[in-house]
């Protein structure tokens, strides 16, 4: 039997899935993950800073011109579309094989391609508020120069005070009401997916220690901290192992 079959095996005979992504599901989309050597290089030799520090709660108070150039020109990806791996997401989701997605990403890839229960611990790109009165703006407003102070700021219209986007910064911390739902979902799970993700990042990769279901399967190009303890290891791409996953439960 192939690792591709055992996965179909064991979300077939699970009575609640729940699946856990990082970068590498958006990758297959073309959105590069700075925490990459292309990633970490192009911060540094374009901004003059790592992509941690221009990202942190500290850097966006205190300069948030070049915060907000980095942000805009490096981690929107507008134009990005679902690969096979959302897709396939969708698909078990709607045949009632999948309860939940949790995702570190702020792409909004999950919710394009039609999943409907997602939990996104790093929050996402899409939203914006004011900081000042709470105002609620989409992307396209903080990416129209002339919403924004020195073409870079964006501004609410409202009371004058700085939009920043609902994404949760280094230094921050991850929304409560969110990773109180995350971690009840990977609790309950029988069978757990975890897919495109070095399990690096922290607090989001210690949810794992909420789960004690009967698998855990693992999904990653390179190798993670939690591969000794998975019923279920292919270091593969994301998108391809889901894609072929949905064809075999398909037959």
């Amino acid at each position: 039997m192939t690792q591709i079959e055992q996965l179909v095996q064991l979300i077939k005979s699970s009575k609640n899935t729940v699946f856990f992504g990082g970068a590498g599901v958006s990758t297959e989309s073309g959105i590069p993950d700075f925490r990459s050597e292309s990633g970490l290089y192009a911060a540094r030799q374009v901004y003059g800073y790592p992509p941690e520090q221009l990202l942190s709660h500290t850097f966006f108070i205190k300069n948030p011109i070049l915060f907000f150039q980095y942000y805009k020109e490096c981690l929107i990806a507008k134009d990005a579309k679902p690969n096979a791996a959302h897709t396939a997401l969708v698909q078990l989701e709607t045949q009632g094989l999948l309860r939940a997605v949790i995702t570190q990403n702020i792409d909004g890839l999950h919710q394009a391609a039609g999943s409907k229960n997602v939990l996104e611990l790093h929050g996402s790109t899409w939203r914006q508020h004011c900081m000042n009165c709470g105002e609620k703006y989409d992307l396209d407003y903080i990416l129209n120069a002339a919403h924004c102070k020195d073409g870079v700021i964006p501004i609410c219209k409202k009371c004058g005070g700085i939009v920043r986007p609902d994404v949760v910064l280094y230094e921050e911390g991850l929304d409560s009401a969110v990773i109180r739902a995350s971690a009840e979902a990977i609790a309950s799970a029988e069978l757990l997916i975890v897919g495109g993700t070095s399990l690096a990042v922290y607090p989001a990769a210690g949810l794992l220690e909420y789960f004690s279901g009967g698998a855990l399967v693992l999904i990653n190009k390179s190798e993670t901290p939690a591969d000794r303890n998975a019923h279920l290891v292919i270091h593969d791409a994301i998108g391809k192992v889901l894609g072929k996953t949905i064809e075999l439960i398909g037959k």
